[in-house]
């Protein structure tokens, strides 16, 4: 899923010269790819485009992200989806901890940057590039995910159920994103995680 981070400025540790030049560097290569892809299609940007708009060089961009499939759908929040999901009660039913996390990520994300977060669930959908390498991408998410699910049930989360668990769930919420593409982004995002999530709680009910 493409989601937001969920904590403030004022939050964050203050960053060194080196790091924040890294976060502008690595924001002005985003920013660069999402414009070109908006003005000329994805499969007709190239990571020379990519350098040239950002003004850096195609080296450079290669070392910050290794495919363009990368500089499209990579991201830190995985780390703050950790944090949120830790934080939530530990008597709380998972999936609801689930559901409360996803709606407020969902909801700075689209407060922040619905443009890019369409753009991302579109490609998604459409460049099977792309969606091959969130599928790995996610996949990395679902390990963090298992980890919690793991500290709050005191199951070992590399255990088979744990992980069809977990996997279970971060393919469903990939459904979501691409399903929220085909239909034109008509519906609201949470309400389709929480009719996602529905799912798992209930199954297919008549």
């Amino acid at each position: 899923m493409t989601a937001a981070h969920s904590s403030t400025p004022a939050d964050r540790p203050q960053l060194g010269l080196r790091e924040r030049k890294k976060i502008r560097t690595r924001e002005a290569i985003r920013s660069a790819t999402y414009r070109l892809i908006d003005e000329q299609g994805y499969e007709a940007t190239t990571i020379e485009q990519i350098a040239d708009r950002a003004e850096v060089s195609p080296s450079t961009v290669f070392r910050y992200f290794p495919t363009k499939e990368d500089i499209v759908l990579t991201d830190e929040y995985d780390p703050l989806l950790l944090e949120e999901l830790r934080a939530r009660p530990a008597d709380e039913p998972w999936l609801e901890s689930m559901r409360q996390v996803m709606r407020k990520a969902i909801g700075l994300g689209i407060d922040e940057a619905r443009e890019i977060t369409e753009l991302r669930c579109r490609l998604m959908a459409e460049v099977p590039a792309v969606r091959s390498r969130m599928m790995e991408s996610m996949s990395q998410t679902g390990q963090l995910v298992a980890e919690a699910i793991g500290e709050r049930t005191g199951r070992d989360p590399q255990s088979l159920e744990v992980r069809v668990f977990t996997m279970s769930l971060i393919g469903g919420l990939m459904e979501v994103s691409q399903y929220w593409a085909r239909t034109g982004f008509r519906e609201d995002l949470a309400d389709l995680v929480d009719r996602a999530l529905t799912v798992y709680e209930r199954g297919l009910t008549s």
